[in-house]
């Protein structure tokens, strides 16, 4: 398929392959056309496609959505992330639903863990409402959806160190409501790791919905927010 005139085309070939960098070591930029080049710790790029906010349409973010990536970048992602998390030495490893789910076990699995403690946004019947937090998030502009934790595990997760993984973090609506819930059942967060950090705006809300919070949010990589230009797109850090 051909891409639009508008710089947003068809994302099939995203999230595929992980690159190497230009001769000089550089990011194109500043225009960027259609796609955003994350730069991975190893030096390495993932092209990212851009995509227009629902909300503003001269407004973009560069997507990545773990389930439609090839085996070979979940793998090496999830890698990067575990070696992010092995400092703060944590007991145990949240997922968050959705896409945090496809990180979560891998992450876990190498950092030496049997399992996972995934919290979700299907509510089972056994489930105890006081045991549940409402959330939004930037893909998801529609109706407040709540992230729940099985009564089940709350005994596995009270007085426990642990680390939350995501796909990305943006808003900052998921994480903090992962915080909020985490701090229901007793459990102690140190971290936050995620694959995408994308812009700063979740920064903000993060102060103030989880101000006693004193864990850190970790990415492997770092996606800024963009603004139409006549030629394409620019972020907002190139003014």
């Amino acid at each position: 398929m051909q891409p639009s005139d508008d710089f947003i085309m068809p994302t099939t070939g995203f999230w595929q392959t992980l690159r190497s960098a230009d001769p000089a070591g550089d990011l194109p930029g500043p225009l960027y056309r259609y796609s955003f080049p994350a730069r991975l710790p190893d030096g390495r790029l993932l092209d990212l496609p851009l995509r227009r906010l629902a909300s503003d349409p001269d407004r973009a973010v560069a997507s990545f959505i773990g389930n439609h990536a090839s085996f070979g970048v979940v793998d090496v992602l999830a890698t990067l992330m575990a070696d992010l998390a092995r400092d703060v030495r944590p007991e145990l490893i949240i997922g968050l639903p959705t896409l945090g789910l496809v990180f979560a076990p891998l992450v876990a699995r190498h950092l030496g863990f049997a399992n996972y403690v995934p919290l979700g946004y299907s509510r089972k019947y056994w489930y105890d409402e006081r045991l549940a937090v409402p959330v939004r998030s930037i893909t998801t502009p529609g109706g407040a959806k709540s992230l729940y934790v099985d009564p089940n595990v709350v005994e596995r997760l009270r007085g426990r160190r642990v680390v939350i993984i995501d796909d990305a973090i943006s808003s900052g609506q998921t994480i903090s409501a992962a915080l909020a819930l985490l701090g229901l059942v007793g459990a102690e967060p140190a971290a936050v790791v995620v694959a995408m950090i994308q812009g700063d705006h979740w920064r903000a809300h993060l102060a103030t919905a989880a101000p006693a919070w004193a864990g850190e949010v970790r990415g492997v990589f770092y996606s800024p927010r963009f603004r139409r230009a006549a030629d394409g797109w620019v972020t907002d850090e190139d003014g």
